[in-house]
């Protein structure tokens, strides 16, 4: 019989006499369409997929091809992001950077930027340039708190980006003589496809035109913005370049080719999903202050924060990117023990929900830092120099 994960073991893991390895999650996925159905892998520069021979098992006698359909920071960033969704319910700390006074920006842009988005969390530029109440944020005392932390004097950091000790950071935008403190991540997971059909399938179509336009006529327009064009090549107001109709989205273009096209989905021969929790990374995280239970709780803390996002990502069906829809055919749950590797159940979303509610009433009662928790979000407003950082890059354009 699997045992339900408990609390109390994933404390004991946690603590500084503690032997335990882990937590170990092995999926099988398969794509919504059906076993064999295409799979879109994440897409790099050069339109190129990120691909590797590994093996699938001791036994094997030699390694087999395979794609990264979803890599390590991606899905520490899908993890972020459902943590960011679920903050009312699991009162997790947020801080947001508000720029809904700033009229200029494109509607697909965020008004509001959460912590939870920051690219480098607590060592994230938006942050370092933001004010507080019309303070820069770095000067500010949480500021300087929070920016000068690190894994052994974490309690900054369990108070407001308890995240970045699960996911990891470097403190890299601060300048040279400035503190570099990094922390590896304790949770890595990736997707990965297994001995991909083809890897050089391409996307083509063609972009139709009910009135069949002239692809080849010459036009002038404004690069930054398509409303400003006219036909011909005389230079008229706001009109500075010249181009091809087609280049404006009229006329049927046949926009992809065996050659140039966009990588394709791909039909693997399986598709499986692995995420490991390391105790021995956690076990680095500390608050300084010389109490073991508070160390070994706000570790516990961090791992529960893990273990329910991986729970709200991947605990149902889900879509990575267009054309990457996939769903979990079967998993596992082992506790890498001191004594031996034993099955665990995380159960559903409620279980690792009251985990969670339990890792933080402990950490309270252990005296980890907790300001930021189940309170409203701490708002931030840009500086001047970012502001206009932003309106060169979002320039006003004439209705």
């Amino acid at each position: 019989m699997t045992n339900q994960l408990e609390y109390e073991r994933l404390l004991h893991g946690c603590r500084d006499d503690s032997f335990d390895d882990g937590l170990l999650i092995e999926a099988e996925l398969e794509p919504v369409a059906g076993s064999g159905g295409t799979v879109k892998p994440a897409v790099y520069e050069g339109g190129r997929y990120q691909t590797d021979r590994r093996w699938a098992s001791p036994s094997d006698a030699v390694p087999q091809d395979v794609v990264v359909i979803d890599n390590v920071p991606s899905q520490a960033n899908r993890h972020e992001e459902q943590l960011r969704m679920d903050r009312a319910a699991s009162g997790l700390p947020e801080l947001l950077l508000d720029l809904s006074d700033m009229a200029n920006l494109p509607s697909h842009l965020p008004r509001v930027i959460s912590s939870f988005q920051f690219p480098h969390r607590n060592a994230d530029a938006y942050l370092r340039d933001a004010l507080c109440d019309g303070v820069e944020f770095s000067k500010t005392n949480l500021g300087r708190a929070i920016f000068h932390a690190t894994a052994s004097e974490a309690g900054p950091l369990a108070a407001w980006f308890p995240q970045a000790l699960l996911y990891g950071f470097w403190q890299s935008h601060l300048g040279k003589k400035r503190t570099q403190a990094k922390h590896a991540r304790a949770w890595v997971s990736e997707i990965i496809g297994w001995q991909p059909a083809s890897r050089d399938t391409r996307v083509m179509g063609l972009k139709g035109d009910p009135l069949n336009l002239s692809i080849d006529e010459a036009v002038m327009h404004d690069p930054n913005d398509y409303v400003v064009w006219e036909f011909g090549t005389k230079k008229a107001d706001g009109a500075e370049k010249k181009t091809k109709l087609s280049e404006l989205g009229h006329g049927q273009v046949p926009f992809m080719s065996q050659t140039d096209g966009a990588p394709a989905g791909v039909s693997f021969r399986r598709v499986t999903q692995r995420a490991s929790l390391s105790l021995a990374q956690l076990r680095r995280v500390s608050m300084g202050s010389g109490s073991a239970d508070a160390d070994a709780a706000v570790r516990a803390l961090v791992a529960a924060i893990g273990l329910h996002a991986h729970t709200l990502a991947f605990g149902r069906g889900f879509a990575l990117r267009s054309g990457a829809e996939l769903r979990t055919a079967r998993a596992t749950v082992t506790w890498l023990g001191a004594d031996g590797d034993q099955p665990v159940e995380l159960g559903g979303i409620d279980a690792t929900r009251a985990l969670l509610g339990a890792a933080k009433a402990a950490a309270r009662d252990a005296s980890v830092p907790m300001d930021g928790w189940d309170a409203d979000p701490l708002r931030l407003t840009p500086s001047d120099r970012l502001r206009k950082a932003v309106v060169s890059s979002w320039p006003d354009l004439a209705d």
